[in-house]
């Protein structure tokens, strides 16, 4: 395979590659607490290529970069629906260990514990332990996190944050782990209740950077074309003829 040819080719998968991010975002731009992410591409010389292809660079996918920006806060009005104003995680337990999201959107088990998400993990408390709602009574919320049932309290939402929250790895859409980061609990939090943070993607955005990938991908693949039809078959034709 010729340089040019090959080169093309590796433009092509990281164009791929950066579509699939792309429209994880675009799907997820109605998702609570989802943040976007930002894809650059740089030039990687791969030695495994190097003895047949001494000029070959490979187009490669650098670092994928999570916007920890915050979204819009929306009012929902649903009593189990809480949003950070500025800085800070909501903590779950889950059966691998704690993890960290900005989607307040969490239900009641039939036990009474708060959890988020499909999995029901529980929401974690100031204590470390889950909090446990009775099974009735008006429920509030101080500004600080912390729940009232009746004006009773029966916990304080977890509220941490991280010298650097671009180093955490996203584990679903709106859920990150934490790995070789330690976080810090947040002492005065600012949570909403009946509120829900948004996404933070742009769609417009979103649709423009569609465009000008989809555009690329399309110059990519008629270079190959004239690089394997056109160029490669003059030559094999002048070839025959010699």
């Amino acid at each position: 395979m010729g340089t040019g040819t090959y080169l093309a080719l590796s433009g092509l998968q990281t164009r791929i590659d950066q579509l699939e991010h792309l429209a994880a975002d675009i799907a997820n731009a109605g998702t609570a607490g989802y943040k976007g992410q930002s894809t650059t591409t740089y030039g990687d010389v791969r030695p495994t290529f190097d003895q047949t292809l001494q000029t070959a660079v490979d187009p490669t996918l650098g670092p994928v970069k999570i916007d920890f920006d915050s979204g819009t806060v929306s009012s929902t009005g649903r009593a189990l629906d809480f949003a950070i104003n500025g800085q800070g995680f909501f903590v779950v337990d889950t059966p691998a260990g704690p993890r960290y999201t900005r989607n307040g959107g969490f239900e009641r088990r039939a036990d009474g514990t708060l959890v988020s998400g499909p999995d029901q993990s529980p929401v974690e408390s100031t204590t470390g332990q889950p909090i446990v709602l009775p099974p009735t009574g008006a429920l509030s919320l101080d500004q600080n996190g912390t729940l009232r049932v009746d004006g009773a309290a029966v916990g304080q939402m977890k509220i941490v944050d991280f010298a650097d929250p671009t180093k955490l790895q996203r584990e679903s859409a709106s859920r990150f782990e934490a790995v070789g980061e330690q976080p810090t609990v947040v002492a005065d939090p600012d949570v909403k209740e009946g509120a829900l943070e948004q996404s933070n993607v742009s769609i417009v955005n979103g649709m423009a950077q569609l465009v000008d990938l989809s555009r690329s991908f399309q110059s990519l693949q008629k270079g190959i074309s004239v690089l394997l039809n056109d160029i490669d078959g003059q030559a094999i034709t002048q070839l025959g003829k010699g």
